[in-house]
């Protein structure tokens, strides 16, 4: 009994104490930003005819289906090209920002914004990978995610630094941020925007932005230490509650699209992977494709492996090595996936969902190795030589630099 009571009192200052998973979240954060932005990027000249007024699937059209579905999309707040041009290029810049981990709380909500702003414009383009981007920029906006890897994480060093040395540390820009946010919050609301559509997203950013009001205040008004120890307790709860959703929402995916593959007759048999090798829309590649399916023990192979892979990977977290091994496997699943059947943000997506479950080791590993990469791509830039004209054998001496 007192072996039990233990265990439980372990584990719950272990969730309260602090946010797990830091570099697991920042992998997330790393993934999921530069899915959408590379997404958003790649599909800049085709806006218009994707998520624009003038569309196939018309303002007109998409407005009586959100008055059906009550989605969340600010793109349905005019119906004006420059609006559209505003929130597309909003979103790519917020991708950005969130990728280099700038304010990560407040973009981390501009980016939620603007998935679903586009995404629910045009709900007819999208794919899996799309669904599991829509469902993790909610997630994201309740996660610490700039922890470590981030612009955050060094300007946090910083201050720390410099509280160290007893200097006086002010936050101007987040200051600032927090209310032009706040403003354009205000207006949007009493415009009456979040009429009609469903209160999940209204209710989030309002949380949010005064989570950081009473953060801020706390911080700075607070004569005691126990306020701030209550928020950093709430925040880490919040931020361990995410984390675990985040997982069991990979593990729901790889659950049920295995089940339902087992109830398929072409996955029974072994025949299924063969025939979207043969589809022209997924066959960017058709030597490729022909030359993968031309061996039928290769596609009974690979078709009972997704089936296996997916469906056992829940059960396998309890086994470290075994769930590295699976992994493994299905990322590079999802790797031939993007190359094969050229469904590359898909795919991007996937691996993104699966990083969740990457060991600590092996990421502070990738972490080293890419502040390595880092340090020596600077030292040879800095040993480069800028062009310019040639210096004089003998200059004439100046004083330039001269406290005069």
């Amino acid at each position: 009994m007192n072996r039990l009571a233990l265990s439980v009192s372990s584990a719950i200052a272990r969730v309260t104490e602090s946010a797990l998973g830091p570099y697991q979240t920042a992998v997330i954060r790393l993934g999921f930003s530069a899915t959408w932005l590379l997404f958003l990027l790649r599909e800049f000249p085709h806006r218009e005819e994707l998520y624009g007024p003038g569309g196939p699937w018309s303002w007109d059209l998409a407005q009586q289906l959100i008055a059906v579905n009550h989605a969340f999309t600010a793109l349905m707040w005019s119906d004006s090209g420059g609006w559209f041009e505003f929130v597309y290029v909003l979103s790519v810049l917020t991708g950005a920002l969130l990728l280099l981990g700038w304010r990560t709380r407040t973009m981390s909500v501009l980016f939620m914004i603007g998935v679903l702003s586009l995404q629910n414009r045009s709900v007819f383009v999208g794919d899996g990978g799309d669904n599991v981007l829509h469902l993790m920029s909610v997630y994201l906006v309740f996660t610490r995610c700039g922890q470590v890897w981030s612009l955050d994480a060094r300007r946090a060093r910083r201050e720390g630094a410099e509280r160290a040395r007893g200097e006086r540390v002010t936050d101007r820009v987040g200051v600032v941020l927090w209310a032009v946010f706040g403003a354009a919050l205000v207006a949007v609301t009493a415009g009456g925007r979040f009429d009609g559509t469903d209160a999940t997203v209204p209710v989030i950013v309002w949380l949010v932005w005064l989570a950081l009001a009473v953060w801020w205040v706390v911080g700075r008004r607070a004569k005691s230490a126990e306020p701030r120890i209550l928020l950093d307790v709430v925040g880490n709860i919040v931020h361990n509650g995410a984390l675990f959703v985040i997982m069991a929402e990979a593990c729901l995916i790889y659950a049920t699209a295995g089940w339902y593959k087992i109830q398929g007759s072409r996955w029974q048999d072994g025949t299924a992977v063969y025939y979207p090798l043969h589809l022209d829309y997924f066959s960017p590649w058709p030597g490729l494709a022909d030359l993968l399916s031309s061996s039928g023990t290769m596609v009974m192979l690979v078709t009972y492996g997704t089936v296996v892979v997916q469906v056992a990977f829940p059960f396998t977290l309890f086994n470290r090595r075994v769930k590295n091994v699976l992994l493994a496997a299905m990322m590079t699943e999802h790797a031939v996936i993007a190359v094969v059947l050229g469904l590359p943000f898909f795919s991007l997506a996937m691996i993104a969902a699966d990083s969740v479950f990457l060991p600590t080791s092996f990421l502070h590993r990738l972490g080293g190795w890419a502040a390595r990469a880092r340090a020596r791509v600077v030292a040879r830039a800095r040993r480069t030589p800028l062009p310019g004209p040639r210096a004089p054998e003998n200059p004439e001496p100046t004083h330039a630099d001269s406290p005069a």
